[in-house]
């Protein structure tokens, strides 16, 4: 990890740029996919299936006997985690709920908000070396929350056209069985325009490598909707003198076996501090399976000394982490001055992994600045806020003149006339 010791405020931009993973003509090459599956439909997505993943597929959908199958593989310990991470996301999205009661804005006029659900939604699941079922739970449970009537799963299967049993346990256990063996990009086409085998959805959800958040960002600009803009996962951790350098460590290097695009940020007020987490990391380090690909995260990374914690908050503000701790004492005092993050922890035992599987938040959140923005997953995302007035003769000779005037004064006599013809008759009896 490269070290900066109080950088000047004009070189805090440069310095939060994230890294990016070049791949030649990656606009082009991920719109050729997505065109030939709304031109080739399921025959394209057979034939990416053969190209990226060696599988020759004659059924895209994941039959019942499979998931049957996938469920007697799944040990009791790993069912009852995810039973009880299920619980608190369950938790924690229930409550956001809530219901609005009508304003009455003037005598006579009433006005208010309903939650609908949005009807067909699909998931997409990375399956590669690192299949996170976990993202099952956090996007499926508020869909189901929310009364989504219609939850389709795309994930990659392997060589011999298998997906990965926990994911198909998980999809399962929380009432899910509409799951296809397609992923990359023309998972993303599929389910954005539809094919003979995939019903298309109202929107995406869920991360990917660089090649799906493209295929995302693209069909997006044709009108079809995403959750949020989602690249390499991202920490950033501020720490103090007090924080625990193996907790901060183990922190940095979570985030970093996400895949090698991936960054890390340790930012503290304590230059002597750093060293004490780097001598951490290497001895952690050692001991971890990917351990390649984290050290090409970090290659990646950085620390960064500032002379107060609030300083250190003010350069977290213009790197807006997908993730922010702050490993530092009485945390909670802090709060109120982030002003950019996806999701905070606080403490020394606030460690993102809860967030990542179990304390009950989501962890589908905007990274690469987009937190400037951009919300997590949350209930919200799975609803559309529709809104809905009425009008009672007293409210419109109460409301009426106001909108003739303005109406009028913007030119649109028609919009005057549909209020003007309706006062004139109450007017007349």
């Amino acid at each position: 990890m490269k070290q900066y010791n109080n950088p000047q405020n004009s070189e805090w931009e440069s310095l939060c740029k994230r890294p990016v993973l070049r791949s030649e003509d990656l606009d082009e090459k991920v719109q050729k996919i997505i065109n030939a599956v709304q031109q080739k439909g399921d025959d394209a997505l057979r034939q990416f299936a053969w190209q990226f993943d060696k599988v020759n597929l004659e059924n895209l959908e994941v039959t019942l006997t499979e998931i049957e199958i996938a469920k007697s593989t799944i040990a009791d310990e790993l069912k009852q985690a995810i039973s009880v991470a299920s619980n608190n996301i369950r938790t924690f999205h229930t409550a956001q709920k809530i219901s609005e009661t009508p304003v009455e804005t003037m005598e006579g006029v009433s006005c208010w908000r309903k939650n609908v659900a949005i009807e067909n939604v699909g998931l997409y699941i990375p399956g590669g070396s690192a299949p996170l079922f976990s993202t099952i739970l956090m996007l499926a449970i508020p869909a189901k929350i929310a009364g989504c009537k219609r939850i389709a799963l795309c994930t990659p299967c392997d060589a011999e056209g298998r997906i990965n049993p926990v994911i198909l346990y998980t999809a399962s256990f929380l009432g899910i069985d509409e799951i296809y063996k397609v992923g990359g990009a023309q998972a993303i086409a599929a389910l954005a325009y539809g094919t003979a085998t995939i019903p298309k959805v109202d929107k995406i959800f869920g991360p990917g490598n660089q090649f799906v958040t493209k295929a995302k960002e693209l069909v997006q600009k044709n009108g079809i909707a995403i959750d949020l803009p989602a690249g390499p996962s991202e920490v950033l951790v501020i720490a103090d003198q007090n924080a625990d350098a193996d907790f901060v460590a183990s922190d940095l290097l979570s985030q970093a076996e996400h895949g090698s695009d991936s960054q890390v940020v340790l930012v503290t007020d304590n230059e002597f501090f750093i060293e004490k987490v780097n001598q951490a990391i290497a001895r952690q380090l050692s001991e971890l399976p990917r351990i390649a690909l984290v050290s090409k995260a970090l290659e990646n990374s950085f620390s960064v000394v500032f002379h107060t914690i609030e300083e250190c908050i003010e350069f977290s503000n213009i790197y807006s982490p997908e993730h922010l701790i702050l490993a530092v004492e009485k945390a909670e005092r802090y709060i109120d001055k982030i002003q950019n993050a996806g999701s905070v922890f606080l403490g020394n035992y606030s460690c993102e992994s809860a967030g990542d599987y179990a304390s009950g938040t989501n962890h589908t959140l905007p990274t690469n600045g987009y937190a400037r923005s951009y919300s997590g997953v949350s209930l919200d995302s799975f609803v559309k806020k529709i809104t809905f007035q009425t009008i009672t003769a007293k409210g419109l000779q109460n409301i009426g003149n106001t909108i003739e005037i303005m109406a009028e004064a913007e030119g649109l006599l028609a919009h005057k006339n549909a209020v003007s013809i309706r006062l004139k008759k109450l007017n007349n009896g």
